[in-house]
């Protein structure tokens, strides 16, 4: 960089390899991911979450909770199953339905990258839904208890999101913003010899969706009886989900399939100028199931 250009205030990336380790065994890479390590972790965090209140019968309601350790366990299988199916399929159909439809044998390559949170979200939603009538689980306890859960999950995935520089913000002259490698996270239109700084997206949705709400959940799971009112932990969860990540998309990068020069905010939606991106267009529903849940709850 030439040093008689003004240096502006930014956090430089820190140099954190995406593998934990990697080794070859009989010609063929094996690696261990942060990423993939987030998900498991998260997993194992939220499923303990789950067991410690299924095995304190004053959290719940009459006649207590809704499943056992036991069922738990089983739950969790679907759980996984969901989170990868959903969150493949939802990336393809939700940001790259055309490339896929192009490219149909890409779509099982998870493991070059491509996840929706929100396709995993629904794939989890419709593995518990199946699992509720096998099992003759109540279906809004059950939501309750797995909303309870997910945040140690999100959190994880997103301090991962951050180490893989991936997913990052739009470009930012606030002290905090992060240089991120890469052309085009470097590509700001900046002038020649500058560094460009994002908004590290990543560590406020982890702060948003992970910290602080997955805080707000236990607290009102285990401190205000929450637990009693079907439907309130998940309406809590949806809502508090979704207006984080409304929030947090005005300053996200958004995909690059929705960027052209006249759309340099890369709006899904947009009507007069102003619009919506996709990651808010799907948070919409979020926010206002989870308002009704939690009407319902409080007033059923």
């Amino acid at each position: 960089m030439d040093k008689t250009l003004p240096m502006r205030a930014m956090i430089p990336f820190p140099d954190i390899s995406p593998e934990l380790f990697s080794f070859s065994l009989f010609g063929v890479d094996i690696a261990l991911r942060w990423y993939a390590l987030a998900y498991i972790v998260g997993i194992i965090i939220g499923w303990r979450l789950i067991v410690m209140a299924l095995r304190r019968p004053k959290l719940w309601r009459a006649p207590g909770a809704p499943m056992d350790a036991r069922q738990s366990e089983d739950l969790l299988t679907w759980v996984i199953l969901g989170v990868i199916l959903g969150g493949r399929l939802g990336y393809v159909l939700f940001y790259k339905p055309a490339y896929y439809l192009a490219n149909p044998t890409e779509i099982l390559v998870i493991w070059q990258g491509g996840m929706s949170f929100h396709g995993g979200f629904l794939g989890v939603v419709i593995a518990a839904w199946i699992w509720s009538g096998r099992q003759n689980v109540p279906r809004l306890s059950l939501a309750d208890t797995m909303a309870l859960g997910v945040a140690p999950g999100v959190f994880l995935g997103r301090i991962a999101n951050f180490i893989n520089a991936e997913l990052w913000g739009r470009p930012t002259d606030l002290p905090w913003g992060v240089a991120f490698p890469g052309y085009h996270a470097q590509e700001c239109g900046q002038a020649v010899g500058e560094i460009c700084a994002r908004h590290p997206s990543q560590l406020y949705e982890a702060l948003l969706e992970g910290l602080i709400l997955g805080g707000l959940l236990i607290h009102l799971a285990f401190r205000r009886g929450a637990l009693k009112r079907p439907g309130v932990i998940a309406g809590v969860f949806f809502a508090g989900y979704g207006i984080a990540r409304f929030l947090v998309e005005f300053v996200r990068q958004p995909d690059a399939q929705f960027i052209s020069p006249g759309n340099p905010l890369g709006l899904a939606l947009e009507v007069g100028g102003y619009g919506l991106t996709m990651g808010q267009l799907l948070s919409l529903p979020m926010i206002l199931f989870g308002v009704w849940l939690v009407r319902r709850a409080r007033h059923g």
